[in-house]
């Protein structure tokens, strides 16, 4: 009896084991960003290694996630890290981002930038993403609002601007990105944290000036001059539209 119910508790110790060295095929990305934005996620695979098999591009990619970020937003998305297509093994690659914002109502009043999230089943240790004891792993980011007018009536628009920086805002070359191995990410969390610049400038060198209380657009040669660089002059300056149709003199206050 003693023997038996000693095989039986060495049977469930084993099958707990297996069960806890199981791992998930899944990890959440998510994202801390600034008031009103926003990001969009498309999930790119390959076929797993040895695999000799190929799926085309159109079927190796998970359903976009926050496709229409201005009606339905959710920050975490559950990814899927091992998933099989038309009978082939695929393992996770990249993950492409659109970090996403409006400066105005109507639909085309939008802009936006990227980010990129790159899974390798190596990488050098300087390349990798590093998880603190919790299971989370930060990249980070910041983003800037850059100016311009376009049209004869001379429309503001605005274009999203973004870069990577370090964990104490130091803005570095490119995009913000970040790497980790497959056997890094079940059950993990990665965050993409993004801060906004406080101050906004202009798209172009040398088509606003800077006054005391914003900035006002030069003239150039008239309102048919769509680039309208300031040349010298700095006395001339036109008008423009706010995209909610208020006419202004200077931005960002409108009127002086």
């Amino acid at each position: 009896m003693k023997h038996a119910l000693r095989i039986t508790g060495f049977s469930c110790l084993a099958l707990t084991t297996g069960c806890a060295d199981k791992q998930p095929n899944t990890f959440i990305f998510t994202a801390d960003l600034p008031p009103d934005f926003a990001y969009r996620a498309a999930v790119y695979y390959v076929p797993a290694p040895g695999e000799t098999c190929t799926v085309e591009t159109r079927y190796n990619k998970a359903p976009v996630f926050n496709r229409e970020w201005r009606k339905a937003y959710k920050p975490d998305s559950e990814i899927v890290i091992h998933r099989t297509r038309m009978g082939c093994p695929l393992v996770i690659h990249r993950i492409e981002l659109e970090i996403n914002s409006a400066y105005g109502k109507d639909w085309s009043d939008i802009s936006q930038d990227s980010a990129n999230v790159v899974i390798r089943d190596a990488l050098e240790e300087q390349y990798k993403g590093v998880f603190s004891d919790a299971g989370e792993s930060i990249f980070y980011g910041q983003c800037q609002w850059l100016f311009r007018t376009s049209g004869r009536p001379r429309i503001l628009r605005k274009i999203l601007d973004c870069k990577k920086t370090n964990p104490q805002g130091k803005l570095g070359r490119g995009r913000p990105f970040s790497a980790y191995t497959v056997d890094q990410l079940p059950g993990k969390t990665v965050t993409m944290k993004i801060r906004l610049a406080r101050e906004e400038r202009p798209y172009m060198e040398d088509t606003w000036v800077k006054v005391p209380n914003g900035w006002k657009r030069c003239m150039g040669e008239n309102f048919e001059d769509s680039y309208a660089f300031c040349f010298g002059n700095y006395q001339d300056f036109s008008a423009f539209q706010m995209p909610d149709g208020r006419k202004c003199t200077i931005y960002p206050g409108c009127t002086e």
